[in-house]
């Protein structure tokens, strides 16, 4: 039997990129897995329910559908962010700043406000929040991702502390640079800029991001709460 049989998760944002890895390595391990994002996901596998983080009516369609389908929500990994328009906050397009902040943190606290409620009723859960090494370390340009993804993990371990008593894990994950389709986009000179500053000396695959979130969302991690994993080939070491 699979570690994660008959867990039910939601992945917002499992549509693509590290999303749609986990949702692949929850399945994989057993789970239902519900991507919970704009799109739907080109895995017959995976379950979707269209949601937008920014909409709290949204988020509570998406906590009734699952739980009347499946009565139980083990399992939330809060991963859907977008990126920001890369400036100096002299020249910051405060526009841009409010929507990422909309979406890479308070679409986190957001989903995670539903998603606990009906885990408070089990006493019980695992909530794995998506928070980027950008949020530990400085990074030229950066603003709202960093301060979005710097809100994130300390979040995260302020309601790792509340919930403890009742049963629900809370932990994050700090990816480094992946290997998504996003980054597949860039010019080669800006991709080989970013293994050159990796120790393992090449990019993080999916997968391997969502061996640690399937980690955190098992029984084998039920010590492990308030923790920020750097997930990132050494980078935040140096």
């Amino acid at each position: 039997m699979s570690e994660l049989t008959g867990k039910v998760a939601i992945v917002t944002g499992g549509s693509s990129g590290i999303g749609l890895a986990t949702c692949q390595r929850l399945v994989k391990d057993g789970a239902i897995a519900v991507s919970a994002d704009l799109e739907a996901p080109e895995d017959s596998r995976i379950k979707f329910v269209k949601t937008d983080v920014t909409d709290q009516r949204s988020l509570q369609n998406l906590v009734e559908t699952v739980v009347r389908q499946y009565h139980q929500i083990d399992i939330l990994v809060a991963n859907a962010g977008i990126t920001e328009h890369k400036a100096g906050v002299a020249d910051l397009d405060v526009a841009n700043w409010q929507r990422v902040i909309d979406v890479d943190l308070t679409g986190v606290v957001l989903t995670d406000k539903y998603v606990v409620q009906q885990m408070v009723k089990q006493q019980s859960g695992s909530v794995i929040n998506m928070s980027s090494i950008l949020g530990v370390v400085g990074a030229a340009n950066s603003q709202a991702y960093s301060a979005a993804k710097a809100g994130v993990a300390n979040f995260t371990r302020s309601q790792a502390v509340t919930y403890a008593p009742q049963g629900i894990r809370f932990n994050a994950v700090a990816p480094g640079y992946v290997n998504t389709p996003l980054l597949q986009t860039l010019p080669s000179d800006v991709t080989d800029s970013m293994v050159a500053k990796m120790p393992v000396g090449r990019l993080a695959e999916p997968s391997e991001i969502a061996s640690v979130i399937a980690f955190l969302a098992s029984d084998d991690a039920s010590i492990v709460t308030g923790a920020v994993i750097n997930a990132d080939g050494g980078y935040t070491a140096q």
